[in-house]
Formats: C-alpha cells, sequence, structure tokens
C-alpha cells in the first residue's frame, strides 16, 4: 500500500488574532506516525496547529496496510473527522481515544478552537482493496486487487474526468486543462461551489502519487510549473488508454457554458 497524504492548509493557527503558519504536505507509509498539536521545544509535532485552545500533543495519526487510525490524546476535547464527499458523515473521536480506525478515503480532521472557526486538516487514505470478482470463492493463492483503485463518486474523479474531458470530446488539439482552468469548469457542480485552485492541486498531486503512481523529481519555479503539467498529462494518458474514465463519465460534469448558451441561441 502506498500510504497517506496528510494536508495541512495555509494560515491554520493564529498570531495576535490573525491567521499564521505555511502549508504543509506529509507523507506516511505503513506503520509510519504523525503526531499533531501546538509542540514545544520539548514536544515536537509534525502537524503544528498553532490555537491556544489545542493542546501540545493534541494526537496522532498512524499509518496500517489498509486504513489509517487516529488517536485523540486531549483529556477535554473530542475532535471530529468528517467525509467531504458524502452525504455528512463524521466520526466523533471522543478525548483519550486510542487507534481510532478510519473507513473515508479522503477525511477532514476538525478540532475546536476559541475563534469563530475550526483548525482542520486533510487526510488522503491508502488505496481501498477490492476482491477480485471473479474469485470470490477462491480458496487458493494469494488476493488479487485492482491495479487503479478508483471511488468514482469521490472529488478527485470529479477532477479526473474535467482533465479528460477535452480527449474524450475529441478535441485532441487542445491542451489538458490548467488547474484554474478545472476550478472554472467545475464551479457550476454542486460539489463544487468553494473549490479552490490549491485544492484541486492537492487532488491532482494525490492521484498522480498515490492513485496512479506517477512520480516525478521535485523542481522548483519554472521547471516545478512544468513538471506540474507533465504530471496532468500523464495522468490523462494513463486514464484513458485503460478506460478508466470514459465517454458515459463525462455526465458528471455540469453543462458547459458555451453549451448552454449555443442552445439558448437556438431557442431564440
Amino acid at each position: 500500500m502506498s500510504g497517506v497524504v496528510i494536508y495541512l492548509p495555509q494560515g491554520s493557527g493564529e498570531v495576535a488574532g490573525e491567521p499564521c503558519g505555511d502549508a504543509v504536505t506529509l507523507r506516511l507509509g505503513p506503520g509510519e506516525v504523525a503526531r499533531f498539536g501546538r509542540g514545544s521545544a520539548t514536544t515536537p509535532v509534525e502537524l503544528r496547529l498553532d490555537d491556544a485552545a489545542i493542546s501540545r500533543l493534541a494526537g496522532e495519526i498512524r499509518v496500517t496496510d489498509d486504513h489509517w487510525q487516529l488517536s485523540n490524546l486531549s483529556t477535554t476535547q473530542s475532535y471530529l473527522v468528517e467525509n467531504p464527499e458524502g452525504a455528512g458523515e463524521y466520526l466523533r473521536v471522543p478525548p483519550r481515544r486510542a487507534g481510532a480506525p478510519i473507513p473515508f478515503e479522503f477525511s477532514r480532521v476538525v478540532l475546536p478552537t476559541r475563534r469563530n472557526t475550526t483548525v482542520a486538516f486533510q487526510v488522503f487514505a491508502p488505496d481501498h482493496v477490492y476482491l477480485d470478482a471473479d474469485g470470490m470463492g477462491a480458496q487458493w493463492g494469494s488476493r488479487t486487487v485492482t491495479a487503479y483503485s478508483l471511488d468514482e463518486t469521490a472529488l478527485y474523479f470529479l477532477i479526473l474526468v474535467a482533465l479528460c474531458e477535452p480527449r474524450l470530446r475529441d478535441e485532441s488539439p487542445v491542451a489538458v486543462p490548467t488547474t484554474p482552468q478545472i476550478v472554472e469548469r467545475l464551479k457550476g457542480h454542486a460539489a463544487c461551489a468553494r473549490l479552490t485552485a490549491r485544492a484541486v492541486s492537492s487532488h491532482i498531486d494525490y492521484l498522480a502519487d498515490e492513485k496512479m503512481r506517477i512520480s516525478a523529481p521535485a523542481e522548483s519555479g519554472p521547471r516545478r510549473e512544468a513538471r506540474r503539467n507533465g504530471k496532468r498529462e500523464a495522468i490523462v494518458g494513463l486514464v484513458l488508454r485503460f478506460g478508466l474514465v470514459r465517454e458515459e463519465h463525462l455526465a458528471l460534469l455540469p453543462p458547459r457554458a458555451a453549451a448552454g448558451a449555443q442552445e439558448r441561441g437556438a431557442a431564440g
């Protein structure tokens, strides 16, 4: 299994009443642990959450082969683990609860604060394992797992369809959409009203690194942007080659503005 990706957005702390803190992305493999909280010189944490209501050592994330666990080390506060792509599902992890298994493929961990807002970070879970449909009754040998495990109800899959849309509509000369173009394309979708470019980039990184397992060396500046463009091209090429995204998936996208304008013009 490829492990988990943890993303802490920029401005997740507060100093003198103002949001502060850089964005942080962590990658953990099976057996690895990340701690979160306010931290201190004697209590180091991998995810620093600068709010007076959060303990120095607030909790711990531990990765297993096929899921991750959350330990709440607070003695007074409960934490929430939300499924942002579901129908409002969430888990409440009470104080001192150790190793609570989290079933969601994409989760938001929410901690209460003394501000009007909460502090939250996102966790992309390990690939979910599915049994081989043709070998459910097999008694011998190792089980077959899905090469590319994609949840068609997840937000990352919607972003993937938007990436592939020009090629699926046979607009071959058109380049793979950029991140701002994807934000614009999906803004009419009910689940994407608050979708940001940073969130889209995180989902694309998750698709490339964890789902499609497309790796590239780290770069900066113009070379970094070129690497991102190459990553999008590689994702689209791979999923279309294996038929992971098909024409019928275009129905998941909101109607295109140009198409809607043409229809209104024809009606007039």
